[in-house]
This record gives C-alpha cells, sequence and structure tokens, in this order.
C-alpha cells in the first residue's frame, strides 16, 4: 500500500541526481562567451595571419610560432607544432584551422580523463595545491557547494598555516557554503589534515577538501610541508585520495608551467583546476599543461559567485574555440 510513496522518493532522488548533475555543467554558448578571449588570441589570430597564404614558407611559420608563443602554448609546443608543419607537405595554409584543432584534440586526449575522480561508496579526500593568489581557497570554497548541493556531507581542512588569516578566509567561505571546517590555527599543517582526516573517516564524511600553503619564497620548506600532508594521506586514508589538484589562475598564463613543474616536483599531481577563465585571453595554457606535464584540467572557474565553478570538457573546449561566430 505504500508502494505510490516508494515510487515518488526514487522520481525525487533521480530528480535531484540529474539537477545536481547538471548544475556542474556548462552550457555550450556560456563556455564560447568565457572563452571568446582565448580564441581570438590562440586561433583567430593564426588564422588570419595564415589562411590566405599559398604555401607554408619559413617567413609564415616563424611568425605563426611567434603567434602560438604569444597565445600562452609556450615555447616547446609552439616549436612541435610548426616544425610538423615545415616537414609536410599535405596542410595547406587553408587547412590550418583543422589541423590546429586535430593537433590540439590529440594532446588533450593524451592526458587522460577530464572526469573528477570520485567514489559513490567511501570518502573522497581532494588535496588542493598552488600559489597564493591563484584562488585556491575560493575554489575550495565552491567545490565544497557544489557538492553538499549534491548531496554530500563536506569537511574542509584549514592546511594553509603559514599565510596570514588564510584559516578564518576559508572558515568564512565554510559557513557560505554550509559545510563543515576542522581549523587549529598556529599548529603544523600536517597535525590538521591528520585531525581532519580522523574526523572525517569517524563521522562519514563522503569529501573532504584539503586546503595547503602557497608560498613561493622558499621552495625547500613549501615541498617538504606538502610532503608531510601528503605522508599523513597516504598513512591514514591512501585508498582515498581522488585528485591532487594544482589550482592556476588562467591569467598567469606560461608561468603557470613553471608552477605546474614546482608543485609536480612536491606532490603527484592528478589533475588542474584553472581559475578566472573568464575574460582571460591566456586559456591556451590548458593546452601547454596537457602537452608539458600530461594533467587534464578538470575544473574552471568562470566567475565570482560559488556556482561559477564548471566541469572541465575537451571536446565541447575545442568546439567553443574553433566554432566560427
Amino acid at each position: 500500500m505504500f508502494n505510490f510513496l516508494k515510487k515518488d522518493m526514487q522520481e525525487n532522488k533521480s530528480q535531484k541526481k540529474e539537477n545536481s548533475k547538471s548544475f556542474w555543467k556548462f552550457s555550450f554558448d556560456g563556455l564560447k562567451k568565457t572563452i571568446s578571449n582565448t580564441t581570438q588570441n590562440l586561433v583567430d589570430n593564426v588564422v588570419n595571419a595564415v589562411e590566405e597564404e599559398e604555401i607554408f614558407d619559413d617567413f609564415i611559420l616563424d611568425d605563426m610560432e611567434d603567434l602560438l608563443i604569444k597565445a600562452d602554448l609556450g615555447v616547446n609546443l609552439a616549436s612541435s607544432i610548426t616544425d610538423k608543419l615545415r616537414k609536410q607537405t599535405k596542410v595547406k595554409p587553408s587547412q590550418i584551422k583543422m589541423f590546429l584543432k586535430e593537433e590540439f584534440k590529440n594532446i588533450l586526449n593524451l592526458a587522460g580523463s577530464y572526469e573528477l575522480n570520485f567514489n559513490d561508496n567511501g570518502l573522497n579526500i581532494y588535496f588542493i595545491t598552488g600559489v597564493n593568489g591563484a584562488g585556491k581557497t575560493t575554489l575550495i570554497a565552491k567545490l565544497a557547494y557544489k557538492f553538499r548541493l549534491s548531496g554530500k556531507k563536506v569537511l574542509l581542512a584549514a592546511g594553509d598555516t603559514f599565510r596570514a588569516a588564510a584559516e578564518e578566509q576559508l572558515d568564512i567561505w565554510a559557513k557560505r557554503a554550509e559545510v563543515d571546517i576542522v581549523r587549529e590555527d598556529g599548529i603544523d599543517a600536517a597535525a590538521v589534515v591528520f585531525d581532519a582526516i580522523k574526523k572525517a573517516q569517524n563521522e562519514n564524511y563522503d569529501v573532504l577538501l584539503i586546503d595547503t600553503a602557497g608560498r613561493l619564497h622558499n621552495k625547500r620548506n613549501l615541498m617538504e610541508e606538502l610532503n608531510k600532508v601528503k605522508s599523513v594521506i597516504d598513512k591514514l586514508a591512501p585508498d582515498c585520495l581522488q585528485e591532487s589538484m594544482l589550482v592556476l589562475d588562467a591569467n598567469t598564463g606560461q608561468n603557470g608551467l613553471s608552477q605546474a613543474k614546482l608543485f609536480s616536483d612536491a606532490v603527484n599531481l592528478t589533475s588542474v583546476a584553472l581559475t578566472k577563465l573568464d575574460g582571460s585571453a591566456k586559456g591556451g595554457i590548458i593546452i601547454a599543461i596537457a602537452k608539458e606535464f600530461n594533467l587534464p584540467v578538470k575544473l574552471i572557474g568562470v566567475g565570482e559567485k560559488l556556482d561559477d565553478l564548471k566541469l572541465f570538457d575537451s571536446n565541447d573546449f575545442l568546439n567553443a574555440l574553433f566554432e566560427k561566430k
């Protein structure tokens, strides 16, 4: 006699799950608008400079290489692309748009899956790293908000114990996102993470998001601290670490490559989150990072609001990047 109630509950649960999934998605028009400056910088400028030419001579290819470098692909990748064109005769300048799209597609595909790792049957730990000012703390808050709206029990660990007021800032964001936080001012970051993992395990949290220090003035100390935090995770919950994610500001452009190198040396990165992509002309760093470090971008920040965090889709990104206006 209660079958109708069971059916309603199942339908509501299904609808809630679908709504939460769509909440993570980014409309194609929204993505296209967000990366419009990158499209101009990375695609339109190159295509306009090349496609009317009859052949690829050294002068044209040198000019094209300069444009790709200025579009934040990095010197190595820009040189690799133009060298490939020097050694072939099939691709004509009029086909440059199709050639670039295929090259970028291959690079992004080789970087690995763009799906955010998540285990429905246990604790999920996300180890978030990045330099100060990249938008790391804000991204953690947005990610926590997304998970909470998806019906997950979320805990934050205030592991940036070096930067003044970092714990307080994360505490404020935790309240806005309506999630819990472990904050223990004045103690070692690894100790904070230890307590946060224990709390997450004992109280059946679905998600633990770990904030970390991002100072660059002393690389040795930074690496040592990150290694200590990573060791705590490996000791207490080795199977729960879903992502070691680097947060990059899209406006840093090619400087993002040196940041990726620094944090790759400190911890075993699995992915990248790109913040402040809205309005940036330097989104080409997505492709450069994929090529140099085999790291996929999995999240993109596109605004200041809590819901301005979207899942990255490489196919949608390329289609939006190359689609004609």
